[in-house]
């Protein structure tokens, strides 16, 4: 009976049914006390923000996630971001924002650039990729572009000389190349990332911008498992809309990444979808990866169809963030069965789906 039998026992063992199929691994040991609800400052922001930070309240309720927000009303025509918004950030260390319009001219600054300078949230990082379903001109995509965020031409220091000559300066340090670089050499060392790209146009801007490239060079020998390269911006455009497989992770100055990180996105299937974030030593804002674009588009209020998927995907990166892995896993993993199903999309993603739409096939998608 037994020989009769280990033929049967052979063909059972070698059938892909009976191959161990854990479904769940261990991947973090939380200590005592880290199950405990964390709060997050709120900051909706004006447009569509109110719409997608509350598409990301709700999926949080029904993934029943350790995290309750402190809300504030904040809006880009403000003079100043309120004290107590920001003593709310110091005390949290965790900020979930939506985008801020910023007027354009008249003498008022940028509330997002003073809530970055206020908190020293000098790295910022667009996580640019190809979703599975999501056609795109490209594949094979996923750059992370990481930016220096608290100086050169957003140091905000102009004056008028004389009546129509303006004068604006470009502030590089050593102190703030440094830190970027080591940012993103850190960030490639601890994600498996294989190569870091410093963009710069050293090539006119000899002296400050060669002084970003002198320091991402000294940080780079420390890394001797990562390639470093260097490319000019003009051609970091052409080559990202012709090849951007070829980048991995991108460090650059403060504009040149915000012009980057927006071509990156575009190619990667836009910035509806494109998550993000700014963190420094002690602080960190999430929020839509690329340039919200969107965020005063009226008609897009008005029919409750903004694309809520770049805040779901900056959400799990907070996650992650407040060491919350599990959480962040199933709320990615809802995210892009949604978009591969293809069911359920807005507008800018080829679909006519509203916001609440978006939302409900997310919350049904949670395992």
């Amino acid at each position: 009976m037994a020989r009769r039998s280990m033929p049967i026992l052979k063909r059972f063992l070698a059938s892909p049914a009976s191959k161990l199929t854990p479904t769940r691994s261990v991947t973090y040991m939380p200590r005592p006390g880290d199950g405990a609800p964390r709060a997050v400052t709120l900051i909706p922001g004006d447009g569509v923000g109110p719409l997608v930070t509350g598409a990301v309240e709700q999926v949080m309720e029904a993934m029943h996630a350790p995290v309750y927000f402190e809300r504030y009303d904040v809006h880009g025509d403000m003079k100043r971001v309120p004290q107590e918004v920001i003593d709310s950030i110091k005390k949290n260390k965790v900020c979930l924002k939506g985008g801020l319009a910023t007027p354009m001219g008249g003498g008022v600054s940028s509330l997002n650039v003073q809530l970055r300078k206020e908190l020293d949230l000098y790295a910022s990082l667009v996580n640019c990729f190809n979703l599975p379903g999501l056609p795109t001109r490209h594949q094979n995509v996923d750059i992370v572009v990481i930016r220096e965020n608290t100086e050169g031409e957003y140091s905000g220091l102009e004056h008028e000389v004389v009546p129509g000559v303006v004068e604006s300066l470009k502030v590089i340090t050593k102190f703030c190349s440094e830190r970027i670089a080591k940012y993103a050499f850190e960030y490639a060392y601890l994600n498996n990332r294989k190569k870091v790209t410093a963009v710069h146009k050293a090539n006119i801007m000899k002296l400050a911008d060669g002084l970003f490239l002198e320091s991402c060079r000294e940080v780079a020998t420390k890394y001797p498992g990562i390639k470093y390269n260097e490319i000019i911006v003009d051609n970091c455009c052409m080559q990202l809309v012709s090849k951007p497989e070829q980048f991995d992770v991108m460090v650059t100055p403060n504009l040149y990444g915000n012009l980057v990180a927006n071509t990156a996105a575009g190619i990667a299937g836009g910035t509806g979808v494109m998550p993000g974030g700014n963190v420094g030593a002690d602080h960190a804002v999430f929020e839509q990866g690329a340039s919200a674009g969107n965020v005063g588009n009226e008609k897009l209020v008005e029919q409750k169809k903004a694309n809520p998927v770049a805040l779901l995907l900056s959400s799990a990166m907070m996650l992650r963030h407040l060491q919350f892995p599990s959480f962040a896993d199933r709320l990615e993993t809802a995210v892009k069965n949604v978009i591969s199903e293809g069911k359920f999309r807005t507008k800018d993603l080829g679909g006519t789906s509203t916001t609440q739409e978006i939302v409900d096939a997310v919350i049904a998608a949670l395992d």
